[in-house]
């Protein structure tokens, strides 16, 4: 039974139905990474180490430490703590916290990833044959824990190009695998424990080589990869040359390292979609999941979104849901606040003008959106003249990549805080 006090953290001005907030919090309930771990833990023995990488590494390691005595564990996020999605989330155990916890830099990388990068390899890497080390990953890992090839400044700059020239997680992540000691497969070169790695998945097609960069998982990317990725995003030639110099080769599938590693998806976002589709019935909502391979510029998507909720007002009975799961990019040209949810419903605010009891919800499920304090967004059909009576200019704040403040004026932003748990994003299209 999901409680009020789980569905009142999605509450907005315009966002106050009851029947849309358990909706929401069942999204999350389904991914609780604590419950995650519980469920596909598998039977281990003998000295057993946790390693836990992510945003959700917190309640990942705790779970673990609830499960088996640890012989040592280290856990690396963003957060010290995190809003449970779960109503009987337990604390954290004494046993949890008696292990050092590292937070380091996201979505750049900082001082603190690479200090995170190094702790991790020297703990590895004492490990011996007979140990099981039982990592614990969720998004976020590839920012949070490096041990790059190139000095932090080069590898920060070129994050941050990357992250504002639109690329996919999948096209950074194939980089940062080639510049960096830990991803992958590195963490299990790094070690002669036996592994096995539940994995919270942030990407699209669960990607094993992608989700956190990989660091127990072979990559079927080369070097070449690397190179093209470069290209395709226009870095000049020395920029190129400089980057091919560092780059290394990761461990492919037929290494015979992975024959001790046993990688398991435990969350994503299929799951997230169809607990948010189960709980949409129970509703009384006519649901639908449209994919869970949402990609592109975040602003075209949202048109696209919007295109279709106008299409189906015709075709479907009202009350219905419709639900798309994935990851949109933004190429940012001007130098406002926000992030990809927040853009993809700014760009819906013209679209749903005047439309009667219609609402888009743009949620990440992390908690946070791009560099800021919210998780995302909330349009409905009166918000464009909300927006008037403000002074607000959608066309003005989407040129320069501006939600946040045109959100917050309209008292629209989501704010659920650290959800402790990461497995994309959800658009949500309702009509009631």
């Amino acid at each position: 039974m999901i409680t009020d006090m789980g569905a009142n953290r999605f509450v907005t001005q315009s966002l106050n139905d009851p029947r849309i907030l358990r909706i929401l919090s069942a999204v999350l309930n389904a991914v609780d990474p604590y419950k995650a771990v519980k469920k596909y833990l598998p039977k281990l023995d003998g000295d057993i180490y946790g390693l836990a990488v992510g945003k959700a590494a917190i309640s990942m390691v705790t779970a673990l430490a609830d499960s088996y005595p640890l012989s040592g564990a280290l856990a690396i996020s963003k957060h010290t703590s995190s809003a449970s999605s779960a109503d009987d989330h337990p604390p954290l155990s004494a046993n949890t916290m008696s292990f050092p916890l590292l937070l380091s830099g996201h979505p750049i990388p900082d001082a603190r990833s690479v200090h995170a990068g190094e702790r991790a390899l020297e703990f590895v890497s004492s490990l011996k044959e007979e140990d099981t080390l039982v990592c614990l990953i969720s998004g976020g890992g590839s920012a949070l824990m490096t041990a790059p090839l190139i000095p932090l400044d080069e590898l920060q700059t070129l994050t941050a190009s990357l992250l504002a020239s639109g690329a996919t997680v999948n096209e950074i992540n194939t980089i940062r695998r080639h510049l960096d000691r830990v991803k992958g497969g590195g963490l299990a070169r790094a070690t002669k424990a036996k592994i096995v790695s539940l994995i919270l998945s942030d990407v699209i097609g669960n990607s094993l080589e992608a989700i956190a960069s990989g660091p127990t998982a072979p990559d079927p990317t080369t070097m070449e990869d690397t190179r093209l990725t470069f290209e395709k995003f226009s870095f000049n030639q020395p920029t190129i040359l400089q980057f091919s110099n560092s780059l290394v080769e990761t461990l492919k599938p037929n290494d015979p390292i992975f024959s001790r590693v046993q990688n398991i998806i435990i969350g994503d976002n299929k799951l997230a979609a169809v607990a948010a589709l189960e709980q949409a019935q129970r509703e009384g909502f006519d649901s639908e999941i449209l994919t869970n391979e949402l990609q592109g510029e975040a602003r075209d998507v949202g048109v696209m979104l919007a295109k279709k909720l106008r299409d189906e007002i015709s075709k479907r009975p009202r009350p219905f849901c419709l639900i798309a799961g994935g990851e949109t990019t933004v190429t940012i040209k001007g130098n406002g606040k926000g992030g990809r949810n927040q853009e993809l419903a700014l760009a819906v605010v013209n679209e749903l003008r005047g439309l009667e009891n219609v609402m888009l919800i743009a949620l990440a499920t992390d908690g946070d959106d791009g560099p800021t304090d919210a998780a995302g967004a909330v349009v409905t059909g009166e918000s464009a003249e909300r927006a008037n009576r403000l002074g607000l200019s959608e066309a003005d704040s989407l040129s320069r990549n501006d939600a946040f403040p045109f959100f917050e004026s309209l008292g629209d932003l989501i704010r659920t805080h650290p959800t402790g748990t990461n497995v994309n994003d959800l658009i949500f299209l309702f009509a009631l």
